[in-house]
């Protein structure tokens, strides 16, 4: 007893400065020692706190495994260590029994002394802190389950799956059982990889594998175009593991298909517009493309060489930059502008800023107006010349209604009261105030002849045989002797009362 009683000490001095914690074990269940190590790992300061026999230590402590592999048939780590066996890297938690907020986690380890016998003289049991370890790993668990972004965890020893999110789930229509314990080759995460055999030789190596494209055939799509890359992590267990996280490319798949049919529908209509369309560069506003409208008045593009060849006037050039720069859009502006045979053409400008594959331009729609501007003229001067007459402007409109109430018969040609002649005018309105020819001679100093002759013209125009038909038509349209100067009228009425 003796010599077991130095060894003991001896084994005291030898344990008192180790950084692991260290508690030792009589075969009688006794805790005859624990360094201040094993007491930090505990939040106690004396061996009474920690319990002076194994059962004391089992009511002041409750320990529950984490690592599940490592239990044996008996479940305690002090009877484990009383029966003798063998074990290392257990990891347990640890919870006082008075504080239950007051958790650890340690790994541990046993170490049995025998005599020469073979009989256990001392037994030890070898905890290390793993707390902080722990702590991170749970926090990591809990980021790595709320992450939205869709993950999942490969071991690199045997390449099977130990941790998936629900990101990846939802991105990929898999359950979690469908893919913990399934293997690489069962799931393949690099499908359609761009870079397919870099990323396969970079996870074999258990390298990081660089952003890439990939598209995965998953039950929930056929096709799940993706963006994935590796990242080589540590987990529990000193175990080597990859990180594969994915940025779902369906949005932006999506909006690259619609946008290269709008861009489609654009030159589409650019191309057929039959309106002549350029476009403009934002900066100098030199024409960079245009439709076959534009270049068949204006000429190709390319062929000006600068963006003043287009413009007669520099000034007006300059006026539709500065509107469209402080309005971001112009309709309707007006511009001479150059065409391909070098003669000058009134136009109407609209155009519009546009950025088209991250460039910005002018989208230019010109309208040719010299004929509207030549019949803009010729109406000024046919209003003016209508005008100079306006009893007969007033006929014209009132004769377009008695058109409308008494239609022409079939096959015949109406008669409008512009396409009389000044005298068969003159003799309308006389004929109307009931002056005779001879009245009409005397009036106009004419030969009765020459009366009776532009008279009958008269009739055949309007397609009537006798004077009361005359009156008629010229009523329908608002013509009688109101018409002529008081003058005319008075000196009719009087002759037609002579012939009476």
């Amino acid at each position: 007893m003796g010599d077991a009683a130095v060894n003991h000490t001896q084994l005291r001095q030898v344990v008192a400065g180790m950084s692991e914690g260290v508690i030792l074990i009589c075969p009688d269940q006794t805790i005859t020692y624990a360094n201040a190590a094993a007491m930090t790992m505990h939040g106690v300061t004396t061996l009474d706190d920690l319990g002076e026999t194994v059962s004391e230590y089992r009511r002041n402590f409750v320990v529950h495994y984490r690592n599940h592999h490592e239990i044996g048939p008996v479940q305690h780590p002090l009877d484990r260590v009383l029966a003798g066996e063998r074990f290392h890297d257990a990891v347990v938690e640890v919870r006082q029994a008075r504080n239950p907020e007051r958790v650890w986690m340690h790994r541990i380890r046993n170490i049995v002394t025998t005599d020469g016998e073979g009989r256990p003289t001392a037994l030890a049991l070898v905890l290390q802190d793993v707390s902080d370890r722990y702590e991170a790993e749970a926090r990591f668990e809990a980021m790595f389950r709320a992450n939205p972004a869709p993950a999942i965890i490969c071991r690199l020893a045997d390449l099977r799956y130990v941790k998936v999110n629900r990101g990846f789930l939802d991105l990929t229509g898999y359950g979690r059982d469908d893919v913990i314990g399934r293997s690489f080759s069962q799931i393949d995460l690099l499908t359609g990889a761009e870079h397919r055999a870099l990323a396969i030789e970079h996870l074999h190596a258990g390298r990081t594998i660089p952003q890439m494209e990939a598209c995965l055939r998953v039950p929930k799509d056929a096709d799940k175009y993706v963006i994935v890359a590796g990242h080589p992590i540590v987990m529990p267990g000193e175990t080597r593991c990859m990180l594969f996280t994915f940025a779902d490319l369906e949005d932006r798949c999506r909006a690259e298909a619609e946008l290269r049919a709008s861009e489609e529908r654009f030159a589409k209509a650019f191309a057929l517009n039959p309106i002549p369309t350029v476009l403009l560069s934002a900066e100098k506003q030199v024409p960079s493309s245009a439709n076959e409208a534009f270049e068949h008045l204006f000429g190709t593009p390319g062929n000006r060489a600068d963006a003043a060849a287009l413009w007669v006037e520099e000034g007006e050039r300059e006026q539709f930059r500065c509107e469209l720069d402080r309005r971001g859009q112009i309709r309707g502006f007006e511009a001479a502008l150059r065409r391909r045979d070098g003669e000058a053409c009134e136009c109407s400008l609209t155009a519009v800023t546009v950025v088209i594959d991250n460039a910005p331009y002018v989208l230019c729609a010109v309208q040719d107006i010299a004929e509207r501007k030549r019949n803009e003229a010729e109406l000024v001067q046919a209003i003016e010349a209508v005008m100079g007459d306006a009893s007969w402007f007033s006929r014209s409109v009132i004769e377009k209604l008695a058109a409308l109430r008494n239609p022409s018969h079939a096959g015949a040609t109406p008669v409008a009261v512009e396409a009389l002649t000044d005298r068969e005018r003159d003799m309308l309105t006389r004929i109307c105030a009931g002056a005779s020819d001879a009245a009409i001679a005397a009036d106009l100093g004419l030969s009765p002849n020459t009366v009776r002759n532009h008279v009958a013209r008269l009739y055949r125009k309007l397609g009537v045989n006798r004077r009361s038909a005359v009156v008629v038509w010229a009523r329908e349209r608002g013509i009688g002797a109101e018409h002529l100067p008081n003058r005319q009228r008075r000196r009719g009425l009087v002759r037609k009362h002579q012939a009476d």
